[in-house]
């Protein structure tokens, strides 16, 4: 791993400030990259290359005089489609909005560019970021550097494809059922979803949007912990009407060695088996954590139905994603759960339900959120953070199946997709924050990680516990052919 383009941001930025590199030498050594491995992975697809080089000779100008634009002055990097960068298309892999050009930036573009950050391109997904995979009509598929055949996950898949691979410095994703942690953990990078709230995401939409979205939070996929953590910095922090009157102070980490925390660890459960590869590599993890003296359970859990947890976390997500739905889909929709038995309680009942919720009913089910809320704030009382897979299996190969109509393939089991997100409804539901790390390989070489969920507004006590794995376990590996 010799290439300067898999060294982390922020050394990369170390290295401009002495002096040792210049901004427009690595976006052009970045964008050689792209154009020899980009056309086998399809991750970025969109550029501005003409804006790009002018901002990277304005930043080596602007160094020259000593004065440095932020933590990442010069740093190439690119940003998820599903967010506005002015002048480049905004489509969220949907057809209708092939053409439609950003005329601003997201609030988060604006704050990577005030970091110094040099953003180039946007990075492929999912049509309305709904997938496991990143592949669209507009856009194509895009592959896993680790394996052509394997899909690099979704929705932030373009993006941790690109970053694997060495093609970008550091990346924005957006998560609300594992956009972020899913192509993190698929690709062998590490990723953080925020804290609910704390990130805002305006300019996150295709069409312009002044609300938030439930359970969404944006945040950053890297190359180091420390790369995520300072995304996290630069991301977080309240818009301008909140900002009137609140600010955001995050508690430092709970523990800084890892023989202080006292952590929970869960590795499997009937609802969304856990292939063998992915379990192992978490018991080794355990096994390796117990040895460094960290209290590890393998029973401590809050006092959550994983079952409870996993339907109100599907419906809720339904709900949060019903608006872009015609009034003709709605109707469709409607119908079709009219046409079922009052008491059906299949993934495609839970789906209708959750597409059609009155609102009496969503705050039904928001009430019985904010009570697991509750359980996970007195099971944080006692632990540090609680460790699980981020999905039940690694990369799997490319499947364009309908969601609903795919199965995943669990050592030879047939397990219906849905379950896909009960890993990372499990915390989401509650607006938790949640990072991952790399920590191994499958046998057949797929890298794994792992989630590491923290306490509310506990996201620097999730990203220092990656920062000591990434330094006493296993760090980032640069995928075959790209060094």
């Amino acid at each position: 791993m010799n290439d300067i383009a898999f060294l982390p941001a922020k050394r990369l930025a170390g290295l401009i400030r002495r002096g040792k590199l210049g901004c427009l030498e690595l976006l052009e050594h970045t964008l050689a990259r792209v154009e020899r491995y980009n056309p086998a992975l399809n991750a970025i697809i969109a550029t501005d290359i003409p804006g790009a080089r002018r901002r990277a000779r304005a930043a080596d100008k602007a160094r020259a005089k000593g004065e440095l634009w932020g933590p990442l002055h010069g740093v190439p990097m690119t940003v998820k489609d599903s967010f506005d960068v002015k002048g480049l298309p905004t489509t969220w892999g949907v057809p209708e909005f092939k053409d439609n050009i950003a005329q601003s930036n997201a609030l988060a573009v604006d704050r990577w560019l005030a970091a110094g950050a040099v953003i180039f391109g946007k990075t492929n997904v999912p049509i309305w970021l709904a997938d496991a995979q990143s592949f669209n009509a507009i856009h194509g598929t895009t592959n896993n550097p680790w394996n052509l055949k394997l899909t690099p996950g979704g929705s932030s898949g373009g993006g941790a494809a690109a970053l694997a691979a060495g093609l970008t410095g550091i990346e924005m994703g957006s998560d609300i059922a594992s956009s972020i942690r899913n192509p993190a953990a698929f690709c062998g990078l590490y990723g953080h979803k925020p804290t609910f709230g704390i990130c805002p995401t305006r300019g996150h939409a295709p069409r312009a949007t002044a609300g938030a979205l439930d359970i969404l939070a944006i945040g950053p996929l890297a190359r180091s912990a420390g790369d995520a953590a300072l995304g996290l910095s630069i991301l977080a922090g309240p818009d301008e009407i909140e900002a009137a009157g609140t600010r955001l102070a995050l508690p430092p980490p709970r523990k800084k060695r890892l023989h202080e925390f006292k952590v929970g660890i869960i590795a499997d459960d009937p609802i969304a088996p856990v292939e063998r590869g992915v379990r192992e590599a978490l018991e080794r993890l355990a096994a390796f954590l117990a040895k460094q003296k960290t209290r590890v359970s393998d029973k401590a859990r809050p006092a959550i139905d994983f079952g409870e947890a996993h339907r109100t976390f599907g419906m809720l997500l339904r709900a949060a994603t019903s608006a872009r739905l015609s009034d003709e889909d709605q109707a469709r929709l409607r119908d079709a759960l009219a046409a079922l038995p009052a008491d059906a309680d299949t993934p495609q009942a839970r789906m209708l339900r959750g597409n059609t919720l009155s609102h009496r009913d969503w705050l039904r089910l928001d009430e019985a959120r904010q009570r697991m809320r509750w359980r996970w704030h007195e099971f944080f009382q006692d632990h540090d953070l609680l460790l699980c897979p981020v999905m039940s299996t690694a990369a799997f190969p490319h499947d364009q199946t309908p969601p609903y109509e795919r199965d995943l393939n669990v050592d030879g089991k047939k397990v219906p997709f849905h379950t896909a997100v009960f890993w990372s409804g499990y915390p989401g539901v509650a607006g938790l924050p949640a990072a991952v790390a790399p920590i191994g390989f499958t046998p057949d070489g797929r890298p794994v990680g792992v989630q590491i969920i923290g306490p509310e507004y506990g996201d620097r006590s999730c990203l220092q516990f990656a920062r000591l794995l990434e330094k006493e376990y296993q760090g980032f590996v640069a995928p075959p052919g790209y060094e």
